[in-house]
């Protein structure tokens, strides 16, 4: 088992390092916080340095990489202040449409991913339909020889500056919910498309949306893998989602240790650092140790999907700890810088504000305990 960095590894991280150092970002980061816009100054420098292209074929114009080092680099951007949601990779989304589209439509949205733009929405949610999946009713119908999409999506991150919806539909024609599903790729700025902005407590520079779709105009073309394969597609999107989830969590929380740790080093009280009682050390020595865990949890499950192996057991279990742990690290940062710490200025402030999302979004905690609860209990009665 080798727990070393490869050169190339070792040469993007530090680019990432130098990129974050050049363009000193935390008082940008926090003005666009402030304002709720997007960070497009810095985005433009990421995509200009190919962090963009990482994991992208060469054929499409990308640079391969593996999925570790595609991680491995957003993980050190979101250690060093970078807003998660706002991380120009967009893996997510390659990840899907190379599984799964075809030529034309891979070809499109490994151009957008390129640009650092994020190319679809993913529109899974509904406002009846959580967790419970099944419980989608946004519908595909034929009507006079075209297709047309009716239904309302809800939690659609970045729908304001995606120029596509990976839309899921209910097909009703098979008794067998996991088999009647499909997959839509569907134009943002398609007539009968409407949205809805939704106010929420954190990730204030990426914005989340209900779209509402009337009559939306798609074409067979804009299938995205086969006819009711569509929840089975879900399903490995849901892998890929979560461990992206579990690195961006291992970010933040490395990133509100630095602070807190560097805090505890130069904060004098009663005479010493505060760095010098038990109780901050005991708090830095735990976080150490989550921030530990995390890490060796995520990437085992990297390395056993790039060998090939079925991760649905361990994505299920990294996202359950990676969220709990990256809050409770943050929040135990925090502590550790008092006052400060929850004040605007403090970059912990909003990492404790856009973290807590992490527990909730690409499936809760709570999902997890069912989905790798079920799959422990029936390997260990084989």
């Amino acid at each position: 088992m080798d727990f070393g960095l490869t050169d190339e590894q070792s040469l993007l991280i530090e680019s990432v390092r130098e990129m974050m150092a050049r363009g000193n970002y935390e008082s940008y980061f926090r003005e666009c916080d402030d304002e709720g816009v997007l960070p497009q100054k810095a985005i433009d420098d990421a995509v200009e340095l190919g962090f963009a292209a990482l994991g992208v074929p060469e054929e499409l114009g990308g640079t391969p990489c593996d999925d570790i080092t595609k991680f491995l680099v957003a993980e050190e951007a979101i250690a060093l202040g970078w807003p998660s949601l706002c991380w120009v990779n967009q893996s997510l989304e390659v990840d899907d449409i190379l599984s799964f589209g075809t030529p034309e439509q891979q070809k499109i949205i490994c151009e957008l991913g390129l640009k650092g733009v994020k190319p679809f929405t993913l529109g899974f949610s509904e406002p009846q339909a959580g967790s419970d999946s099944y419980a989608a009713t946004t519908t595909v119908n034929e009507r006079d020889g075209k297709l047309y999409l009716n239904g309302c999506k809800t939690f659609n991150t970045g729908a304001n500056c995606s120029p596509y919806m990976l839309c899921i539909v209910r097909d009703f024609k098979n008794e067998n919910p996991t088999r009647d599903f499909s997959m839509y790729l569907m134009r943002m700025d398609s007539p009968g498309v409407k949205m809805s902005q939704l106010s929420k407590i954190g990730n204030n520079m990426m914005h989340t949306y209900e779209v509402y779709m009337e009559d939306v105009e798609v074409t067979p073309d804009d299938l995205v893998g086969k006819p009711g394969m569509g929840f089975i597609q879900l399903m490995k999107n849901y892998d890929v989602e979560r461990l992206m989830s579990c690195v961006y969590n291992i970010g933040m929380a490395r990133c509100a240790y630095d602070h807190a740790a560097r805090h505890a080093a130069t904060r004098v009280q009663f005479g010493q650092t505060i760095g010098t009682f038990q109780l901050i050390q005991e708090k830095i020595t735990d976080m150490a140790i989550k921030i530990e865990n995390m890490q060796n949890m995520c990437y085992k499950a990297l390395w056993k999907r790039m060998n090939g192996q079925p991760i649905n057991i361990d994505a299920s279990l990294a996202k359950r700890y990676t969220g709990q742990a990256a809050f409770q690290v943050i929040d135990d940062a925090m502590q550790v810088m008092g006052g400060i710490g929850y004040c605007d200025d403090c970059v912990v402030s909003r990492l404790w504000r856009d973290q807590r999302v992490y527990r909730i979004m690409a499936g809760t905690e709570e999902i997890m305990v069912h989905t790798a609860g079920r799959a422990l209990i029936k390997a260990a009665g084989k």
